[in-house]
């Protein structure tokens, strides 16, 4: 496969992972080439691949990747769990808020411990074969979650949405976009508002890169035009993703969510959330728990190549807020809707599965 055939996020050919440089769209299509995990490392913190899922993709490949070159310099398997430790911190402290890349990189330790009798050559082969089924079991519940939501989008639907939920953020299909493309797929018009969502653009880079692609029909928008489209009823539903929900529901997203949802609530229109079940962490009680990344002061003072604040002002930039639960309408999940979430709600969730 080739980066000419289709528009993928990331994919794996001939012992490289190839991760599509989401830094560069709208304009460039370019595709780095990964063949050591700190490549994969600084792909996830410089943010050329974003979005949970598809960071805990990438994570799972960066493993694979780690595995490849421990084997380059020792056959030893001693030496190659030492190795992948190491690089399994490494690419743990890449982002701290998506809980999918703890996810992924959980899972890939369990079958690390679940094949300890295995040579050096197999583990490298095993971990390859594990990160492609991550990335397979993740474009399926995408799509399961796509059906699941579509019956909450209603015909001639206006959406509007936050961030990018879309393939560009998973394996591919996407989830609150996902909800998008089944209910389309389904026969319904829908018309999906796009907030630009400062200070990196993912929604006018990367959301309106989407539907144009899929010839979705979409509208893009400043972040602070959407309390006066919403006040004025051209707003029907708001739907996102997330980066992590906590054990009562208590959802991380895109900085500038939360203030959707107030209006959301005020104007008393739904507002759901749409997330795989690897970005539930029943591990934390509440959303206060969730660690906020705080990133660069850059991405606020500079915007291109082009000064545009003052060089010695102080700079606050949190790339997530949260959003309580008591707002959230639903989660839409592969396994189901959750309405009004709550901790037995999805504790009752994880126990279907």
């Amino acid at each position: 496969m080739s980066e000419t055939d289709e528009l993928l996020t990331l994919y794996w050919k001939d012992g490289c992972l190839y991760i599509l440089d989401q830094r560069l769209l709208p304009h460039r299509v370019e595709y780095m080439a990964c063949t050591a995990c700190s490549e994969v490392v600084e792909a996830i913190s410089e943010m050329a691949v974003r979005g949970a899922p598809a960071i805990g993709i990438t994570a799972a490949f960066g493993m694979a990747l780690a595995a490849r070159e421990a084997l380059g310099k020792n056959n030893d398997q001693g030496q190659m769990h030492s190795y992948l430790a190491r690089a399994s911190k490494q690419l743990f402290q890449s982002r701290p808020t998506a809980v999918n890349l703890s996810w992924a990189l959980e899972r890939i330790d369990k079958w690390l411990s679940e094949n300890e009798g295995l040579t050096a050559q197999e583990t490298a082969e095993g971990l390859l074969v594990e990160a492609e089924k991550i990335f397979s079991e993740d474009l399926e519940n995408n799509r399961l979650i796509g059906v699941n939501g579509a019956a909450l989008i209603p015909d001639k639907a206006a959406v509007l949405t936050h961030c990018n939920a879309g393939a560009l953020a998973t394996g591919g299909y996407g989830t609150a976009l996902g909800v998008v493309r089944a209910a389309i797929g389904e026969g319904k018009e829908v018309h999906v508002f796009i907030d630009e969502t400062r200070p990196l653009l993912q929604g006018s880079r990367l959301t309106a890169f989407e539907m144009l692609h899929e010839n979705i029909p979409a509208t893009l928008i400043t972040d602070n035009c959407a309390g006066y489209l919403i006040k004025q009823g051209k707003i029907d539903l708001i739907i996102v993703g997330a980066d992590r929900i906590a054990g009562n529901g208590d959802t991380a997203n895109k900085i500038g969510t939360y203030p959707l949802a107030v209006m959301a609530a005020y104007h008393h229109i739904p507002f759901y959330v749409a997330a795989p079940l690897s970005t539930i962490d029943l591990s934390l009680p509440s959303g206060d728990e969730i660690v906020i990344e705080e990133r660069k002061p850059e991405e606020v003072t500079r915007f291109g190549n082009q000064d545009v604040a003052p060089e010695d002002i102080n700079v606050y930039n949190p790339a997530f807020d949260v959003t309580p639960a008591g707002l959230i309408n639903a989660i839409i999940t592969e396994k189901g809707v959750v309405y009004s979430p709550d901790q037995e709600k999805l504790y009752k969730l994880f126990a279907k599965v």
